[in-house]
């Protein structure tokens, strides 16, 4: 059983250190096995949260993969959000979510009858605010491009007209969009829209390549992303051949991708009609429960090889649980775990960007939509981004509940272990081949279930608009792992 209890944290003495099991980790070789992008760790800021669409916070249930309350639409503008997007450093952020296909751009000239009486409305005060706000904050944007509900029987193929003139709107204005992907999670329409809107591989292969051309013509300097296909844990794209159609579409495209992409949760909140694993205390804590990402993203690369074999590998949308995440779990201490392992796996199974949903809204967020305080997973976040570098190096862990991974330092000469202990109990690592340990810091919480969360015994709070590692607390350089505890170990080499 597992209990939301906390053991204290062990480094404030040496008692009980006979108590803890001993593990030994090896670096034997300082040759990377890979590399990530300098943004890997990005976010996205959904579509119904930028231009108030139906969202999660209120919501008990869904409506056909919504929230089924209205927000209000983002002030991009506030202070206190945009120094929390600064701390977490650059990034993608990407702007996608279900409504990206029930959207009418301020550029479409499309009369009322052609709407949906509940679509979205993307302003042109809106599309300039995004714009400014990638500015201040060293921000690249992912656009996800209207694919739109449709029958094709009665349409023919999809047309390019709206996404020409939104791209034609911002080459004129000189705003950037780095990556342009078409529609959202398009093997899931049958779930979001209904079965008649399903495309099929072939179709939607044939309609992708009429984008492609579409972006390299008028906005030749965006990268192209797809398919961002919806995997399911336990389950991977689901009903076939309904949603499993990864393999045949990349098959049947005919243009080149600079990006194969992927949305995966590991768990699913109770507002989900469907959980294939429910988001729970003990699933969150199980290894078994993080084993699967592995074995999708290694599917999805043999088929990046066979088809694509010059794009790079992303991971488009993850976040804790699917439906908005799950309520008092999520926001909660104990997502840092699933976090931290999956930032850990992803960069070393060849992921170049991990985006995670979502950078404020949702029980999922990094910030807390109405209050605008940085959630646990927040400092996870901040921590990594502080401390782990570009440079994957293969390390292992002997012991299913101390995952370990690691990476260059963002300073030369240096490398960061990441440590993840999922277990009740202390653990004592000997680090061998890594040289001299400088630095630790180490993320704990009273309970599982604390909304706060501290780095080495105190709460992180920004100072003058800033929080520095120098902020927290020099530990002892004992090779001792708190029990339920994230940690950075700093070496020099």
């Amino acid at each position: 059983m597992f209990s939301n209890r906390l053991i204290r944290p062990w480094n404030q003495g040496r008692q009980n250190i006979r108590q803890s099991k001993s593990l030994v980790v090896n670096l034997n070789s300082t040759t990377p096995i890979t590399t990530i992008d300098p943004r890997y760790l990005s976010f996205s800021i959904d579509i119904s949260v930028l231009a108030g669409g139906f969202w999660w916070e209120g919501s008990k249930g869904t409506q056909r993969g919504l929230g089924t309350e209205r927000v209000e639409p983002l002030d991009l503008s506030q202070e206190k959000l945009n120094l929390l997007v600064k701390g977490l450093g650059s990034a993608y952020v990407r702007v996608g979510g279900s409504e990206a296909d029930n959207v009418t751009y301020f550029t479409s000239k499309i009369s009322n009858s052609e709407t949906t009486p509940n679509g979205l409305t993307l302003t042109q005060e809106m599309w300039h605010q995004l714009h400014e706000f990638c500015q201040r904050n060293d921000l690249a944007l992912m656009f996800t491009m209207k694919y739109g509900l449709f029958e094709r029987r009665k349409q023919g193929a999809w047309r390019a007209d709206e996404v020409t003139k939104l791209l034609e709107y911002s080459q004129a204005h000189g705003q950037v969009i780095d990556i342009c992907e078409l529609g959202n999670e398009l093997n899931a329409y049958w779930a979001f829209h209904g079965l008649a809107s399903q495309p099929s591989a072939k179709n939607l292969a044939k309609d992708y390549d009429t984008f492609i051309r579409c972006v390299r013509k008028y906005s030749p300097m965006s990268k192209v992303a797809g398919p961002g296909s919806a995997f399911w844990p336990r389950i991977g794209e689901a009903i076939k051949p309904l949603s499993n159609i990864s393999a045949p579409f990349l098959n049947y495209l005919e243009e080149s991708l600079d990006i194969v992409d992927w949305h995966y949760y590991p768990f699913q909140s109770s507002r989900s009609p469907v959980r294939t694993r429910a988001a729970t205390l003990k699933n969150i804590l199980s290894p078994n429960s993080l084993a699967d990402y592995e074995k999708y993203s290694r599917r999805l690369e043999v088929l990046r090889d066979q088809h694509q074999p010059t794009a790079q590998l992303w991971t488009g949308e993850t976040g804790s649980a699917q439906c908005g995440g799950q309520a008092k779990l999520s926001d909660r201490f104990l997502s840092c775990f699933w976090w931290a392992d999956q930032l850990g796996r992803g960069a070393k199974i060849g992921q170049k960007v991990m985006i995670r949903q979502s950078l404020i809204g949702g029980d999922y967020a990094l910030i807390n939509r109405q209050t605008l305080k940085p959630n646990p997973d927040y400092w996870v976040s901040w921590l990594w981004g502080k401390l782990m570098g570009e440079e994957v190096f293969d390390v292992q862990s002997n012991d299913p509940f101390v995952q370990i991974y690691c990476h260059s330092a963002k300073k030369e000469g240096k490398c960061t272990l990441l440590i993840i202990n999922m277990s009740p109990s202390p653990k004592i690592l000997h680090c061998n081949g890594f040289g001299s340990k400088k630095r630790r810091f180490e993320i704990t919480a009273d309970t599982l279930t604390s909304k706060k969360i501290r780095i080495n015994g105190i709460k992180p709070k920004f100072k003058n608009g800033k929080v520095k590692l120098s902020d927290f607390p020099k530990l002892s350089k004992l090779n001792l792992v708190s029990p339920y505890s994230i940690n950075f170990w700093c070496f020099t080499v």
